[in-house]
């Protein structure tokens, strides 16, 4: 991702396959094999007790060594995709599209930290309020508020507008 001040920034995401929720991301300008590990550790800390059977990731040297060996160490089998076979992690990739032509692309990205407060916001929209079809057009997250076609709609704008979650307003219980 450029700023407006042309500075790169760059995006890690991790997200659990089944359910195609974003479990954890990272923001950097400088995304070397520490970073990368401490990601991982990250990631390890925010999913101690959930069960992680397996990682996917590409040949990126940065994920190579200590990030794998946290990982390993956890019990978790690294699985690098094939080199140059983008429909390998086809999940991941239809997110970073998504996540491109719904919101990164409509914002002017000013540093970091306002990457960061963006992404938090796209991925809670992402995962809680954003139909997906993989999942027959539930969330991630499952909604506690089953939608329900006699009840008012009430739409809560995110991003200044760019992002719109709709749900129902409860009805009054009759005394």
């Amino acid at each position: 991702m450029d700023t407006v001040f042309l500075r790169r920034l760059y995006v890690l995401l991790y997200m659990e396959l089944a359910s195609r929720r974003i479990v954890w991301f990272g923001v950097t300008a400088n995304p070397d094999s520490a970073w990368v590990t401490q990601q991982s550790r990250n990631l390890v800390w925010r999913l101690e007790g959930s069960p992680i059977r397996f990682l996917i990731h590409d040949h990126d040297a940065k994920f190579a060594g200590p990030s794998d060996a946290v990982l390993r160490a956890e019990g978790i089998l690294v699985i690098k995709t094939p080199i140059a076979v983008p429909k390998a992690n086809a999940y991941m990739e239809r997110q970073i599209g998504s996540g491109r032509r719904e919101c990164l692309d409509w914002i002017l990205i000013l540093g970091r930290r306002h990457l960061e407060r963006v992404m938090v916001e796209w991925i809670e929209h992402y995962n809680a309020a954003r139909p997906h079809r993989g999942l027959d057009l539930r969330t991630p997250v499952a909604r506690s508020d089953p939608l329900v076609a006699a009840r008012a709609v009430r739409c809560r704008s995110r991003l200044g507008g760019l992002l719109r979650e709709y749900s129902s307003v409860p009805t009054a219980v009759a005394a």
